[in-house]
Formats: C-alpha cells, structure tokens, sequence
C-alpha cells in the first residue's frame, strides 16, 4: 500500500468511529484508512459468555479490545486520523482517552439492533461533542428512511442521519466528508458551504 507523503503545509484532524458491538467500526476504518490500519483484535472467547450480547452477531469471532487506527488524506491540505472505539461495553472506560482532541465522530448504527446505538448517542450528545448517525447497510436488513431513524434514536433535528455501507471506501469516505463539514459548522457557526 501506499503512503502519500508528509506535507507540512497541511492540516490535520482527528475523527472518532463509534458504535454497539459488531457495528462495522473496524471494517469501516480497514475500508477508508490509505495505511494498514492498526487493528487491536481478539478472538470472541467463552470468557464473553454473559457480558456481551453475540446472538444477533454470531458470525463475529474478532472483537476490537482497544482501538482502530488509520488515516485519510481528504485533501492535500486536509488529513483525517481516524480512531475506532471498542464497541463492548466492559471495554468503553477507553473512549474518554480516544475523543481527546476530536472534532467529531461518527456513530455507525446497525438497523436490526437499535438498541445497541444508544449508549454513543448520548455518551457524545454528553460530551457537547459534533457527531452524525451513520446507518451501517447489512446485507438483508430492513431500510428505513433517516427521519425514521432519528425518531427512533431521538435524534435531535440538527444531527446529520445518512446511509453508508463500512465496506465501501467511497460510502466511508462520504461519511467522514460529512462529519467533517457538520463538525465545521458545529465549531464556527458557520456553514461548509458559505
């Protein structure tokens, strides 16, 4: 793989990926990232057996137990590092040191468990920290429309609710752009476009 080159001109921000278990953190990263990303996996063991919730997951047999780690260059002034959270709830003592210093983040959600996503909502609703609801495309699940969503979640109006598929580098990339922009307006009270 290629690395793009250093340049002191450019700016460079941190984007934090979060989510429930099994949500596509670490493939959403491995998707986008233009480095190999630092990946901290371990196997699903029995020790998880009555603290994690594997029944709507079963085909997971990897769990993030630390962080993910890559990095996006949006523009050529413009680098995006980005962090992915460990989305098992015995692990999530680690997301206080992983926002440290982010713009925002993005919540990736898996439709069929709902119930999972509400734990990052409102951990970065808590914060004050700029962050979009990204709705994580599986294969078969039911589609619902983003105002669905946000009702559903209770998701402020003003938070960004978009569809992406974490496999693919272009969906993944379009998320970031959009967290990026949401963020900036968030910052400055100004709008991307203006």
């Amino acid at each position: 793989m290629d690395y793009a080159p250093s340049n002191r001109n450019s700016a460079s921000t941190k984007i934090v990926v979060a989510g429930g278990f099994g949500v596509g953190k670490t493939t959403f990263v491995g998707a986008v990232s233009e480095i190999d990303p630092l990946r901290t996996e371990a196997l699903v063991t029995n020790e998880s057996e009555g603290q994690d919730d594997i029944s709507k997951v079963q085909q997971k047999h990897t769990t993030t137990v630390a962080m993910d780690f890559g990095r996006i260059t949006l523009a050529e002034n413009l680098v995006l590092y980005l962090f992915g959270t460990p989305g098992q709830r015995r692990f999530w003592f680690m997301w206080d040191d992983l926002v440290k210093g982010a713009i925002g983040a993005v919540v990736l959600v898996d439709v069929r468990r709902l119930d999972d996503s509400f734990a990052a909502v409102d951990y970065f609703e808590a914060k004050g920290l700029p962050f979009i609801v990204a709705l994580n495309q599986f294969d078969g699940s039911q589609e619902f429309g983003p105002d669905e969503i946000r009702e559903a979640l209770a998701i402020p109006s003003h938070i960004p609710v978009i569809a992406v598929d974490a496999r693919d580098r272009e969906s993944a990339k379009r998320a970031l752009v959009r967290i990026t922009e949401f963020a900036l307006t968030q910052l400055t009270g100004v709008s991307a476009s203006a």
